[in-house]
């Protein structure tokens, strides 16, 4: 039975859980010369990943068992590796490397210090005490709920340390209400000569902030367990644009047919609609364009997209609503 690793021991730094017992090829030798040495030089535990370090053994790439067993033997190493490598820096803690391992979803990750030399390898032994099947997907992914739930126990312990790390992006939202302040002012003109755009205000922000929170939960369902790429993201968002332009002809539809039975005003009730078409619209691209982005940066989506791309929305949202009215009532 598998145990977790203490709460307390999570603030330790991870260089000093990282083994040095790790496969490790030279970027200078052929694929028969790596073998050869693997074969001199056996690790004693388990094989997970074949790391790629220079003379100066500085981390240059991971190679795939597959591809090594595969490979021509006089192929370069260098030729079949991969060159970009998630790496855990040596003052990282315990913490951290929990994050890594679940935005990632690797089962081993190298910790080097400032020069990306590799000081040794920390992996999911570290939170559980056997390693489950590599093969078994359902064993994989409740390998990496295991490690989700003890990463949220030790956040939970640092109240202010999860303070600092969602407060700035909240600052976001805090951001977008007060410039959409200053925008509806810039129009007061067109909301004094038309006081019932007011009253739909609230109605229009809340379709696209609703349309940005559900395309920001589809997108880190769909970024699960996978790295995406800027191609990926170019076929997401023309996707979203879709289905965005017909949820928001659709809701823009409905108020505005509301606002014109209210109101008897057709000018008002056209505001509605493409106030709400055009902010749906920029909400749901997004909504898939915040995750993601963030994902290929390196960040970590789950608690910086949602606000961000809500804050993104209001904006969006506002101006195309008050610049429409203005072009039409004016």
């Amino acid at each position: 039975m598998a145990t977790s690793t203490p709460i307390s021991n999570l603030n330790d730094l991870v260089s000093a859980h990282a083994h040095q017992d790790f496969a490790q090829l030279s970027l200078n030798h052929t694929v028969g010369e790596a073998l050869d040495s693997l074969r001199a030089h056996p690790p004693k535990g388990r094989i997970v990943y074949l790391y790629v370090a220079d003379t100066d053994g500085r981390l240059s790439g991971v190679v795939p068992i597959r591809r090594l067993l595969l490979a021509s033997p006089a192929t370069p190493v260098a030729e079949i590796m991969v060159g970009e490598v998630v790496a855990v820096p040596a003052t990282a803690t315990v913490l951290d490397a929990c994050e890594f391992f679940i935005q990632h979803r690797l089962l081993a990750l190298p910790v080097v210090d400032g020069e990306r030399r590799i000081l040794g390898v920390v992996d999911v032994e570290l939170h559980t005490e056997e390693m489950t099947d590599l093969d078994d997907a359902d064993a994989r992914n409740n390998l990496f709920q295991s490690v989700g739930v003890t990463l949220e126990k030790g956040r939970g312990t640092a109240s202010a340390s999860g303070f600092r790390r969602r407060f700035p992006w909240l600052g976001a939202n805090l951001a977008a209400g007060i410039i959409a302040a200053f925008l509806s002012g810039m129009f007061e003109d067109v909301l004094n000569r038309a006081v019932a755009l007011a009253f739909f205000i609230p109605v229009v922000l809340n379709m696209a902030e609703s349309v940005s929170s559900q395309s920001v939960s589809l997108a880190l369902l769909a970024l699960h367990g996978q790295r995406p790429t800027w191609k990926y993201l170019f076929a997401r968002l023309r996707g979203e644009l879709v289905t965005g332009l017909f949820l928001g002809l659709a809701a823009g539809a409905v108020v505005g047919l509301t606002a014109l039975a209210w109101r008897g005003n057709l000018r008002i009730a056209l505001c509605v609609l493409g106030g709400i078409a055009g902010g749906v619209v920029g909400a749901a691209v997004l909504g898939v364009a915040m995750p993601t982005v963030l994902r290929l940066v390196r960040l970590e989506p789950r608690v910086a997209a949602g606000p961000v791309a809500l804050a993104g929305a209001d904006v969006i949202t506002i101006l195309l609503y008050l610049n429409l009215a203005r072009w039409l009532l004016g």
